[in-house]
């Protein structure tokens, strides 16, 4: 199935050179040159993967990341002339899913866009299947149901869905933010403490040892991932 990709930057020769890399691979490729353009446009389309540059007029590459990701989980790569890694640090804190530096070469561009569609395609593939697994952990979709080995272990709703969701997004990292708005709703009148809550309860519940989990790992300074 053809790709479709949206490309922003407000330098019109890079977006000119991404784009013709990309459809010679056979992508369908919507070019955006600020913030409030690439909003716009993601609103309205549907994108497998989305390079995003940091530096943009209007809103900056983080604040569209960050917009983006209360309604849409689609694979961003952040593109940036800067290289330091708190520039990095907060580009994944935004909930982007990779990073590349300029001056790049486009053949590095294609490979990175290329493993993130990959990775987006084992999701969908997770994404439907009925069953997760993991480890000795085993989530049943249909049922709503999920066991340590052979032993059920009894998880509220919250629980399971906040289980489901970084089962099914392997090694993805999700800020506090980001998980809140998705597993509880962006009206959701609390605040970031309570992911940290039911996180410490599903460690209890899920790990041998909660003190030293196993599967739901902290990325320290940026939020919490299930580890494959």
């Amino acid at each position: 199935m053809e790709k479709k990709v949206l490309v922003v930057d407000d330098e019109k020769l890079i977006v000119k050179g991404i784009r013709f890399s990309l459809e010679q691979e056979g992508m369908t490729v919507d070019c955006a040159y600020d913030g409030e353009e690439a909003l716009a446009a993601i609103r309205q389309n549907q994108y497998d993967v989305i390079l995003l540059d940091v530096m943009l007029p209007k809103l900056s590459g983080f604040e569209v990341c960050s917009r983006v990701r209360e309604f849409s989980d689609v694979p961003i790569i952040m593109l940036t002339a800067k290289s330091e890694d708190i520039d990095k640090i907060m580009g994944l804190e935004y909930g982007a899913d990779d990073y590349i530096t300029k001056p790049f070469n486009i053949l590095e561009v294609k490979a990175r866009l290329k493993a993130i569609l990959r990775r987006s395609g084992k999701k969908e593939k997770d994404a439907d299947s009925l069953e997760l697994v993991s480890g000795e952990i085993r989530l049943e979709r249909s049922g709503r149901r999920v066991f340590l080995g052979e032993t059920e272990v009894n998880l509220t709703a919250k629980e399971f869905d906040l289980l489901e969701l970084l089962m099914t997004n392997e090694n993805k990292v999700y800020s506090r933010e980001n998980l809140l708005n998705i597993v509880w709703g962006y009206e959701y009148p609390g605040d970031v403490r309570t992911v940290d809550v039911h996180v410490r309860r599903l460690r209890e519940k899920i790990e041998r040892n909660p003190s030293e989990p196993v599967y739901i790992q902290t990325k320290w300074g940026v939020g919490y991932f299930f580890k494959a």
